[in-house]
């Protein structure tokens, strides 16, 4: 298949992009390389699938640039590109969440939208489900999120229903749960977390370390997503992608003391605005129609994750400071 990834150089992205080339699909890669993060570990994600022949990069800011000729040339478009980051879409970054997860996603609809037996799968989140549900959250649990984030991936979502029922296009949303693994962006907790333990400084949770998340390894995400762009028919449009097993942030950093060996100095800070208390994928629709089984527990993740912090710091990659 002709696919097109955007978001390419991303946490998610490079990943997926990799497993496409390795099944044997030819891949268009999108990224616009913004500063959420280092330009540097970025490009380092690209470094294996440069060297395929059925790779081609193209730098373009979605929200501005002309995507005919990429949509129209594709069968697949996984559209993962997105401003990401709970705590800083507060305050004056917001308008970047306006641009690269709202206007992007409508400027990626109109490109398709008459593009012939296209499927779009969007990358949404959990965060979008907000407080105050029953918990596991089902696809058809409230929408109430806390952040400005999550209010960004909710508009890309409804974007995607609306040119879903209004212009008969094919669009799946898959609501990814606390991603992690190897290449996780630096300011997330467990990238946070296993520099700081490697380098036996203190660690800092938000909150009591009581919260609890449905931590998924990036590989089953990448399984889930790619089924939902290669699957048939899909009589259900909106899944939920978690790992099955949550688990609170206390206990993921005794699995870090298991892993490294030692105690960690561990100091709590007061919650951040927008952080969700706890988290729970009812994933039986991924399951059932996507062939959805998670495969890699947290403590497999977790040294996975480990080994690739680890290689990063014997090498000398400097990371920003958070």
């Amino acid at each position: 298949m002709r696919t097109l990834v955007t978001g390419c150089a991303g946490f998610i992205g490079s990943h997926v992009t990799e497993a496409l080339l390795e099944a044997g699909h030819s891949v268009v890669g999108i990224d616009c390389f913004n500063d959420n993060y280092g330009r540097e570990q970025k490009l380092t994600n690209l470094k294996h699938v440069r060297e395929w022949n059925d790779f081609e990069f193209v730098p373009i800011d979605l929200s501005r640039g002309d995507l005919l000729e990429f949509v129209h040339s594709t069968d697949v478009v996984f559209h993962l590109a997105a401003e990401p980051g709970v705590r800083s879409s507060w305050g004056s970054r917001y308008s970047r969440y306006i641009q690269n997860n709202v206007l992007a996603t409508q400027q990626l609809l109109e490109a398709s939208r008459d593009a012939p037996a296209l499927r779009l799968v969007l990358a949404s989140s959990s965060s979008v489900y907000g407080e105050g549900s029953p918990a596991p959250s089902t696809e058809e649990s409230a929408t109430r999120p806390i952040s400005p984030y999550g209010q960004t991936k909710l508009s890309a979502e409804q974007l995607c229903d609306l040119y879903r029922r209004e212009l008969d296009m094919d669009i799946v949303s898959l609501r990814y749960f606390t991603v992690f693994g190897p290449r996780q962006r630096p300011d997330m907790a467990f990238h946070r977390f296993l520099r700081a333990a490697l380098r036996d400084e203190p660690i800092t949770v938000f909150g009591d370390g009581g919260q609890r998340r449905d931590f998924t390894y990036v590989a089953d995400v990448v399984a889930a997503t790619l089924a939902a762009g290669m699957a048939k028919t899909l009589p259900e449009r909106v899944f939920n992608i978690g790992g099955g097993a949550p688990a609170t942030l206390a206990h993921t950093l005794e699995v870090i003391e298991e892993l490294v060996g030692r105690r960690l100095e561990v100091q709590h800070a007061p919650r951040k605005h927008g952080d969700v208390r706890d988290t729970s994928a009812d994933t039986a629709r991924a399951r059932r129609l996507l062939g959805f089984s998670p495969r890699t527990s947290l403590e497999q993740g977790l040294w996975a994750e480990l080994a690739w912090v680890t290689e990063r710091i014997v090498k000398g990659v400097c990371e920003p400071a958070l």
